[in-house]
Formats: C-alpha cells, structure tokens, sequence
C-alpha cells in the first residue's frame, strides 16, 4: 500500500474561530493507481492534496505514506522525503521565470544530488513529453500546454513514488487539457501512481478511481471504466 490515510482532519484557526476543513477522511492509494479527487469549491479537496503531498500538516489522524508516518516527522524530514518521493504538476505552472526548460526541470535534481548526469536525465524526461525540441526556450517563449509539459517533467525527474496533479488543466484551453491528460494517463500506464485534483468530469475520465469529496467528508469512492487514449497511429472516433 501506497498511502494510508486514517480519520484524517483539518482545522484553520484564525483569531480563536476554528474553521473545521476536513471532517475524518479514510481510504487507501495502491501503487500504480490514478485517483482523481472532486468536490465542489471548498470542499477540502485542495487542502487535502497539500496534506497528502507534504506541503501541510493535518490536525488529527493518520497519514502512512510507504508505510511511514509521515504525522510523527519533523519539518526537515517532511522536506527530505517530499523533495524524493513526490512531484507535483500545479494549475499555475510554477516555473521559474528568466529560466530555461532544461534548467526548470534540472533544478530538483540538483536539490536531489541525482547520481545520475542531471543534464542527460532532464533532457530524456523532456523528451518522453514531447519537448526535445524546447530545450533552450525559456519558459516566456513557450505556450501554456508546452509550459505544463514541463511541469510534468520537472515532477518526474526524480522519480517519485507519487505524481499530485492539483487542477492541471485549469488554465489550457480544451485542447491542450486533453493533452495534458493524455500524457498523464500514459504515465499512469507505465506504472507512475497519480493523484489528480480536479471539478472538471473530462479530466477525471482518465482516472481510474474517483474520490469525492463534500464538506470535508467522502462522500462516495468508486472505480471508473476510465476514458480510452489513441495509440500512435491509431485515431478515436
């Protein structure tokens, strides 16, 4: 088992009012599967995804990711073990501006001290996404599809255990999302383990489970007969 996750809750406290976000969540993420968390906005899906990628911490219960308790860590451990065991491909892109694609996605490695060459290894993710041809573009040159491309590289550099995909099609047009998808699910295919976060059906189509999510309770968790991707060569009607 992946993650384990057990009565997991979260409170906001701002001057004494306590705003409860999540109500006591429990379920399981296998490795290899691709889940796609939904809800309404403010339901707790998001604050949920930063829990479970590391960023933030929950108020109660349980949190076991490759048999870990990663609730009993300390902030340098839950660094550590985000900056090698999780990659993240969010709605905004957050590339660094002025840089390369090549540089964006060597920056990880460089984090990691990757025993690998970091310069071999971000071009040959770069190019499993399509983007061989970019390398020397800086991120201002390259549309917002390209962009998340490039997300998506710099997420699999190091090879996580897990890829959190919070809303990455909130900001591509039609097109391009469905690419975007298209890749992910590829990934999914080869053995990646993704957790998406998503409101949009389309996108969740490509999962193989769905979560949902509602006043920061489950309130359904299913698996999905997930949406069938054209192979090279091969065109869907």
């Amino acid at each position: 088992m992946l993650i384990q996750i057990n009565n997991l809750t979260k409170n906001f406290v701002n001057d004494e009012i306590i705003t409860p976000v999540l109500n006591g969540l429990t379920f399981d993420i296998d490795q290899g599967d691709f889940v796609a968390i939904m809800g309404p906005s403010g339901s707790g899906k998001s604050t949920l995804m930063h829990i479970l990628g590391l960023l933030d911490r929950s108020s109660g219960g349980k949190y076991f990711l490759e048999g870990k308790d990663v609730t009993k860590l300390s902030d340098d451990e839950l660094a550590g073990l985000r900056n090698c065991k999780i990659g993240f491909v969010f709605q905004s892109f957050n590339l660094l501006p002025r840089t390369t694609v090549l540089e964006n996605v060597i920056l990880p490695l460089t984090y990691a001290k990757h025993k690998q060459a970091p310069e071999n290894r971000a071009k040959k993710i770069l190019e499993s996404v399509g983007l061989g041809h970019r390398l020397n573009y800086f991120t201002n040159q390259i549309s917002g599809g390209e962009k998340q491309r490039v997300a998506i590289a710099r997420a699999l550099v190091n090879d996580p255990a897990v890829i959190f995909a919070d809303e990455p099609t909130g900001n591509l047009d039609s097109k391009s999302g469905v690419q975007i998808m298209e890749i992910l699910q590829r990934l999914n295919d080869l053995g990646n383990t993704i957790v998406l976060v998503t409101h949009e059906t389309y996108t969740s189509e490509h999962a193989k489970r769905i979560i949902k999510i509602k006043d920061g309770l489950i309130i359904d968790n299913y698996k999905v007969m997930r949406r069938r991707i054209a192979k090279d060569g091969e065109t869907l009607k």
